[in-house]
Formats: C-alpha cells, structure tokens, sequence
C-alpha cells in the first residue's frame, strides 16, 4: 500500500471549485432535462446522458479525487461517508472505503485503458460504423435516428457504399448495431469479450467511452477529469454523426462526406487529432487509478 499525499483545500477554495463545476455542467444537463421532460431528445448529444447512463445529477456532483483534505467539510455537503473519511477539520476520500466490486470495475478499467494506449491507432475506417447501422434499412433494419434527422443521401447509395467501402470496425458496441446483413461487411467480428483484443485509439467509440470509464470510477478520480472526458466526447460524437448518412443540417452541423475522397480524408485529419487528444486522457486516467490502487 501505498500512501497518498493530501492537498489541502479551504472551505472557501473547494465550495468556490463546486460552485464553477455545477454552473458549466448545468450548461448542458438542464438542456437535456427540459428536453426529456418534453420527449424532444437531442439526435447528437442525448447520447452522451442516456447510452452511458450517467445521470445529469452525476454529472454536476463535484468531487475533488484522492489526496485532497476539504477543510469544514460534512457528508450533508455532498461527501458520504461511504467514500470519505470525516474528521474534525474535515473530510477526504479514502481508498480503503472502496468496495470490492467498486475496485474490479477500477481494475477493468486500468486493464483496457493500459491495452489501448500501448496499440497502434488505426484510422481507415472513415466513420462506417454508422453507415452499416441503416444499411438496407428500408427493408433489413430501421433508420435509428429517422424520426429525428433525414438521410442526406438515398438509401441506394447508403447500401452500395457499404457494399464497396472496407469495414474495419473494431468496436463492440458499435458493430453490435450493425443491420443483420451488414455484420458480413465488416473485417473483423468484435465480441463483449474481445474488447482487450480489439480495441484502439482511433476509434472514436473507444475514446468516447474514456468517458463512461471515468464515471465508473467516480468519485475516486475526481470530478475535472470526468468533465475532460465528458467535453471530448462531446466533440468526438459531433464528428461521428457528421460523418454519418444522417442530415444534421438543422441542428447546426455541417456533413463530412466520408463517400467522398475530400469528406475521407477530412473526416480521417480530425480523427487523429482527436486520437490524440485522447491518449492523453487515458494517460491521466492510467495514473490516477494506478494512484488509487497503490493506495487500496
């Protein structure tokens, strides 16, 4: 075991630090709230609050991470002494508290995260995945998003470039959508359970899951990095429905024609870029539960 050393934030510092977190999360959770409540689900970014079920209230608590001592600090502010250990001057979260379920979900993590970042990043699959997702779908499938977002292109043209593109989609998640006649399309057959095996940074479902990976290891890893990977997973799902048959016009977004050798290689200039910006994520993720467990 190793022992953590703390920071040592004022009541004045960590209530003002809540207080910024709540507001800038607030900016995208009451939005969703509202548009739940009136069953006008956003096609973009209503993904991000109900495929990885983290809950908007989830989004805005504030937890500081190990190592930091929050000075006045009482579990009615929000930290339980499920995971904090209170004192008289304070309170901090303490890795001993974490259950044991709790620490195989932070082990899986590490897991996946050490394979991933140590695996070349492949970038020629050119955002298909959602192509093979309404593949046929006028007679296979059903169009996902159609009561919400037009096609930009006839479902012809949807079904011969499937038909003639290479799939090389890697993730689980994602090909599990797939229509049923358009699973024969793809390179490689990802399997629950292949996920060590197969995944890689270039995807952007993978990276987007940085941030369903860090909300399972909340409150431990602290509230800064699940907001990191929440913005970038706002970004990275932006892309990924550009690149989409979809029509996103009228939410504001240009397409990136991936059907096109110009919508290719812009679509695959701003998936290195946010490749990148992922490893680096992952890295801090990486090291905050290498801190954690250390400590356990």
């Amino acid at each position: 075991m190793i022992q953590i050393g703390t920071v040592q934030l004022s009541s004045e510092e960590w209530r003002q630090a809540a207080r910024l977190h709540f507001t800038r999360a607030q900016e995208w959770t009451q939005p969703y709230r509202e548009r739940r409540d009136k069953g006008q689900l956003h096609p973009i970014y209503d993904f991000l609050f109900i495929y990885y079920r983290i809950s908007p209230g989830q989004l805005e608590s504030w937890h500081p991470g190990v190592g930091v001592h929050l000075s006045d600090a009482q579990a009615s502010d929000g930290f339980s002494s499920k995971h904090y250990r209170h004192s008289e001057t304070g309170c901090e979260i303490d890795p001993h508290l974490i259950p044991e379920k709790a620490i195989l979900r932070l082990r899986q993590a590490h897991q996946l995260c050490s394979a991933v970042i140590n695996r070349p990043p492949q970038f020629g699959c050119f955002g298909m995945h959602e192509w093979a997702m309404v593949y046929r779908g006028d007679s296979d499938g059903e169009i996902r998003h159609g009561e919400k977002l037009p096609l930009r292109v006839t479902q012809d043209t949807i079904n011969h470039f499937v038909e003639t593109q290479p799939i090389r989609c890697s993730h689980f998640d994602a090909f599990r959508f797939f229509t049923p006649s358009a699973c024969q399309f793809n390179r490689v057959q990802p399997a629950k359970d292949s996920r060590l095996e197969l995944e890689q940074a270039g995807c952007l479902h993978t990276n987007m899951d940085l941030y369903k990976l860090a909300g399972q290891c909340m409150p431990w890893v602290g509230s800064q990095l699940l907001w990191n990977c929440f913005q970038y997973a706002v970004k990275a799902r932006q892309l990924d429905m550009q690149a989409s048959a979809y029509d996103c016009s009228s939410l504001g977004f240009d397409s990136v024609p991936v059907e096109t050798p110009e919508g290719r290689a812009i679509y695959k200039e701003r998936q290195q870029a946010l490749s990148a910006e992922a490893q680096k994520l992952r890295s801090e993720l990486i090291q905050q539960l290498d801190r954690i467990l250390n400590a356990y």
